[in-house]
């Protein structure tokens, strides 16, 4: 399987999403079981959003990847109205929680919008790295040099 570098870790180029999961509570074990399937076949990227069954998808990831985190890189997304000074680091926190997880491999923002502080040159003011993680929580991939400050 071909492979590349992503947050200083190998990944397949072919990873799993969640969009459709955690939608249907009847659905929970099985989406959990194909994800840890998944896993065990080499597919450790795992892209999962809060907006996917509103927070559900990431429950299931949470479930499927309990035990397992460091054999994993996950990726999840914040929904464009939570895309502010305040609104990133609080949706990023109650991602963490739902998929109890101290952080997340890449964090993105799911599709863009037209908010002027949204600029590149803007985004470091709103990196996630909370005194608990050491290897910081959420990710924005646009400003490197805040992964040493706190919050």
């Amino acid at each position: 399987m071909r492979t590349l570098e992503l947050a200083d870790k190998t990944v397949p180029v072919i990873g799993q999403g969640t969009w459709h999961m955690g939608e249907d509570r009847h659905q929970f074990e099985a989406e959990v079981s194909a994800l840890q399937l998944g896993i065990d076949l080499g597919l450790t990227l795992i892209d999962t959003a809060e907006m996917y069954g509103e927070g559900g998808a990431e429950k299931v990831v949470g479930q499927a990847i309990a035990g397992r985190r460091d054999e994993v890189v996950l990726v999840s997304k914040v929904y464009p109205h939570n895309a502010s000074r305040a609104g990133i680091p609080a949706a990023c926190e109650r991602s963490l929680k739902r998929m109890n997880t101290d952080y997340i491999d890449l964090y993105l923002l799911h599709w863009p919008v037209n908010t002027p502080w949204m600029k590149p040159s803007r985004l470091s003011s709103v990196c996630v790295k909370p005194a608990r993680s050491a290897a910081g929580a959420c990710r924005i991939s646009t400003c490197p040099t805040c992964w040493s400050s706190t919050r």
